[in-house]
């Protein structure tokens, strides 16, 4: 049977099993910082690159913790007895989680992982054997180790593998960002394992998840059980079309398959290679199946319809750099109207860098070189006949608004920031909002605070009366730098709440001896600057 076949799967429906499986797991610390204790930072790590060997080392014993981190981490055959003196083994193996294999033996059926949520929770994130967090291994390669077959993929892709990965650095950056204020309903767009729709049944009354891989909604349906969490409506299909004509929502999330992959293969002189003019073997969990970033641009430019007012729609995705056009454009293009949109550029590659690390994360490099060489010289012909030299990779944030002008902000953040970035997200529109809102004789009369754990730098030569530029810093959010005048130094410094803008610089004219028309003449644009970039916050 196909490996894309939720039959395969445990059942969620037998919730007495889900249950007690539950009880058994957080009896045993079998949880994240229960894995840390017993593995240690390095091996822990090493799991999340899916690297087992240090955790084998660390599992060496027979306490419940490790009988556990065996079983559904490290995916190895545990003797039955010492399974049984930790989970109801019988009842496990009839829902489906366990199986018995030759000997007297217990393994998994899937891939269990402790994930903690907010809050302290203790959650667990469901997914294939092999492909917990994908990458280094290469899904191909775990999709043939569990005797698994390519599946028709239906309305995305020609011809696919339909694993289900765990919860990898995208998952877990799109879940830092997304806005987490209590909404009446969210739709996350390409379930996959579920941890989207798990952070979204916290604060959202109604949860509807899809995904093209009827295996992945199912999987979805037992990481929401076995991590105790409320149900979502689970309903198969590409992008929106599970979702009704009439449908909004106050939320909508998207982790897509984003990959920007060549349509067709090269063709290979090596004994069993595809023939030319093969399909390119989709994977359904990252290769969208349009040309190009066509699939993000759609996703983007449909979800404004589906907002209700004031709602977010919040994205990770892949654009191209095309040669004679300039990228922030690009990405200006794809926002709807109607929306607010705030775009980040977090990484950039070359097209040779990015064709190897997805040829990579599917297992290619590993098998027959002239296959390799082919399927890279597929990418490559696939870029440069689309005059692409680069792809971009970041997220985007759009908020449905009235405005008469929407406001639209594209930029290119590669530095560390600190998440989880939720209300950073909602604040930058919040600002934007009131920016909206005052003109330069309404923020001259407004009252703002210097934004906590700001910090000011001064660079100059030792011993100079005055320094070369001053720059303030954010150490929290963003983690922003901005340059700054005296004058907007001093200004920033004394913002307390208590004096009015006008009133400040009034009494800054005075101590530097300039005309304090003058200085409230010019000095708003930079206010309005240090408002948007979160270094000030409106007051009274």
């Amino acid at each position: 049977m196909s490996n894309s076949s939720p039959a395969t799967l445990p059942s969620p429906d037998r919730t007495d099993v889900v249950a007690r499986l539950r009880e058994a797991l957080l009896a045993a610390s079998f949880t994240a910082d229960g894995l840390l204790d017993l593995l240690g930072a390095p091996a822990y790590a090493a799991l999340a690159r899916s690297e087992t060997v240090p955790a084998l080392r660390a599992t060496r014993g027979d306490t419940p913790l490790e009988t556990l981190v065996r079983l559904f981490l490290l995916q190895q055959p545990v003797p039955h007895p010492r399974v049984a003196g930790v989970l109801p083994v019988d009842a496990c193996v009839e829902a489906g989680w366990l199986v018995r294999t030759g000997g007297d033996e217990i393994a998994a059926t899937v891939d269990v992982r402790p994930y903690g949520g907010p809050g302290g929770g203790d959650w667990f994130i469901v997914s294939d054997l092999g492909c917990a967090v994908g990458g280094s291994g290469g899904v191909r390669a775990s999709a043939r180790w569990r005797g698994g077959g390519g599946r028709r993929a239906g309305s995305i892709g020609n011809r696919d593998e339909g694993v289900v990965l765990g919860v990898g650095g995208a998952s877990t950056t799109l879940a830092g960002i997304t806005v987490r204020t209590p909404v009446g309903s969210a739709l996350d767009l390409g379930t996959g394992s579920g941890i989207q729709a798990l952070h979204a049944v916290r604060h959202a009354t109604r949860v509807t998840a899809t995904d093209v891989n009827p295996r992945a909604l199912h999987i979805t349906a037992l990481t929401l059980a076995l991590s105790g969490a409320p149900a979502a409506d689970l309903r198969e299909g590409s992008l929106f079309e599970p979702v009704r004509d009439d449908e909004t929502f106050d939320l909508i999330v998207s982790n897509p398959p984003f990959v920007i992959s060549p349509s067709r293969l090269a063709p290979s002189s090596s004994p069993g290679s595809p023939s030319e003019g093969a399909p390119f073997t989709r994977l359904t969990y990252r290769d969208g199946g349009m040309g190009g970033d066509d699939l993000c641009r759609t996703l983007v430019q449909q979800a404004g319809e589906r907002l209700n007012g004031g709602g977010f729609a919040q994205f990770l995705a892949n654009w191209q750099h095309v040669e004679g056009e300039d990228w922030q454009d690009r990405l200006r293009s794809w926002v709807p109207r109607g929306c607010d949109a705030w775009i980040v550029q977090r990484d950039v590659q070359d097209i040779t860098q990015y064709a190897e690390l997805w040829l990579r994360d599917a297992g290619d490099h590993r098998g027959d070189t002239a296959d390799y060489q082919a399927r890279y010289d597929a990418w490559l012909d696939e870029f440069e006949a689309r005059k692409v030299r680069a792809v971009g990779f970041g997220w985007i944030a759009l908020r449905r608004t009235d405005a008469a002008e929407p406001s639209i902000t594209v930029e290119e953040w590669p530095h560390p920031v600190e998440q989880p970035l939720g209300d950073t997200v909602r604040a930058h529109f919040d600002r934007i909002d009131y920016l909206r809102a005052h003109d330069d004789a309404a923020l001259l009369a407004g009252h703002f605070r210097l934004a906590a754990e700001v910090v000011q730098e001064q660079v100059g030569l030792p011993g100079a009366e005055d320094p070369e530029h001053v720059v303030l810093r954010q150490n929290r959010g963003m983690r922003r730098a901005t340059k700054v005048d005296t004058v907007g130094a001093g200004f920033a410094g004394v913002c307390d709440g208590s004096l009015s803008a006008g009133r400040i610089l009034d009494a800054i004219a005075q101590l530097v001896g300039e005309d304090p028309v003058s200085l409230r003449d010019r000095t708003p644009a930079q206010i309005r600057l240090l408002v948007e970039q979160g270094f000030l916050e409106p007051g009274r």
